[in-house]
Order: structure tokens, then C-alpha cells, then sequence
């Protein structure tokens, strides 16, 4: 035990009259009062500020620890919501830049498109040229055919009745040369001279049919020329 002397307990118990200063901890458990009324009331009231003290400062203590819990727990919500922000931020940056990439592509489409479309009207602007240009040809073909056919035609015509003149002039020629002989020779005429009279009337008719033929043929080709 700690023991003091009246001038140390008397400036002691003044400190804590004046300045409400006194002794803490368990430094005040090891002074002995020696039967001293007043200093052992001191130690008594130094003792039990003591425990206010200690109370108050546990108090404290628990208070700056919750707040502290407090503070670490809104950290970690600041700390959770700032990695969600960067998140979002991410994501919004992602979108944007997946947006400007769609967007490009969209227009690198449409470009495309618009080129097609114009390759396809060009195509179907030769197409239809060429379907004009073939029908033209396919008409002068016809055309050309049609004149062909009746080019042969008439020609065909024209030799069938050229064939025909020459063979009823044979005819005819073959028939007076005959009937010029026997009257020569001093032969019977009747027969032959009847004979070629009608030879000859059917040489005048068909010379005047072979020849409205001929300008029946004629007459049709001019008009259709």
C-alpha cells in the first residue's frame, strides 16, 4: 500500500475542489487512507469517477465502434453500388458501342441494298431492251420469212407456168408440124386437122388462163408488197 503524507493528501483533495482533477485507474486501490476521514472520501469519490469515467468511455468506445461498423458497412455499400456503377457504366459503354456497330452495319446495309436495287433496275432496264430488241428481230424474222415464203411462192408459181407455156407450146409447135407434113405429103387431113383445131382452141384457153394467172399472182404479190 501506498502511503501519504497530510500535505500530499490535502493538495490531492484540493486539486479536486478546484479543477474537479483526481486520480484514475486502480492506482487509487493502493493508497491507504490510515484512518483519514476526509482523504478516504476521496479515494471513495476518485474510485467511483473513476467508474463514471471507465462507463463513460466504454460508452464512447461502443458508440465510435458502431459507428465505425456503420461506416464499414456504408463503405461497403458505397463500395458495392460505385462496382455496380462501373458496371452499368460498362454495360452502357458495351451498348453504345454494340449500337454504333449495328448502326453501321444497318447503313453498310442499306448501301448494299440501294446498290442491289439499282444493279436490278439497270438489269431489268437490259432486260427489257433486250426483250424489245428481240421481239423487233423476231418480227423482221417473220417478216423476212413471210416475204421468203412468198418469194418462193411466186417463183414456184412463176416456173409452174413456165413449165406449163413451154410444154403447151411443144404441144402446139409438135401438132402444126405434124399437120404441115401431112398436107405435104398428101396425106389424110381430117383427122390431124380436127385434132389440131381443137388442140389449138385449148392452146388459146389455157394462154389466156396462164396469163389471168399470171397477173392474178401479180396483182396479189404487188398488194402485199
Amino acid at each position: 500500500m501506498i502511503k501519504l503524507n497530510k500535505e500530499t493528501k490535502k493538495e490531492l483533495i484540493e486539486l479536486l475542489n478546484s479543477k474537479n482533477i483526481t486520480l484514475e485507474g486502480n492506482i487509487v486501490k493502493l493508497f491507504d487512507a490510515e484512518g483519514d476521514v476526509e482523504f478516504e472520501k476521496y479515494l471513495k469519490t476518485c474510485s467511483e469517477k473513476d467508474k463514471d469515467n471507465r462507463k463513460k468511455r466504454l460508452e464512447i468506445t461502443r458508440q465510435v465502434q458502431q459507428q465505425n461498423r456503420e461506416l464499414t458497412n456504408l463503405n461497403s455499400e458505397n463500395e458495392k453500388i460505385m462496382v455496380e456503377l462501373q458496371d452499368t457504366l460498362k454495360s452502357v459503354e458495351d451498348s453504345k458501342i454494340t449500337f454504333e456497330v449495328q448502326n453501321r452495319e444497318l447503313n453498310e446495309w442499306k448501301q448494299d441494298n440501294l446498290r442491289l436495287t439499282e444493279e436490278l433496275k439497270n438489269e431489268m432496264v437490259k432486260s427489257e431492251s433486250a426483250r424489245v430488241e428481240a421481239e423487233k428481230s423476231k418480227e423482221v424474222a417473220l417478216n423476212d420469212l413471210d416475204l421468203l415464203q412468198k418469194k418462193t411462192q411466186t417463183e414456184l408459181i412463176g416456173t409452174i407456168v413456165k413449165v406449163a407455156l413451154l410444154v403447151i407450146l411443144s404441144v402446139g409447135v409438135i401438132t402444126t408440124g405434124l399437120y404441115i407434113t401431112a398436107m405435104f405429103t398428101n396425106k389424110d387431113t381430117q383427122i390431124i386437122g380436127s385434132t389440131w383445131s381443137n388442140m389449138f382452141g385449148i392452146l388459146l384457153t389455157n394462154a389466156f388462163s396462164i396469163i389471168g394467172t399470171i397477173m392474178g399472182v401479180k396483182y396479189a404479190s404487188e398488194k402485199k408488197e
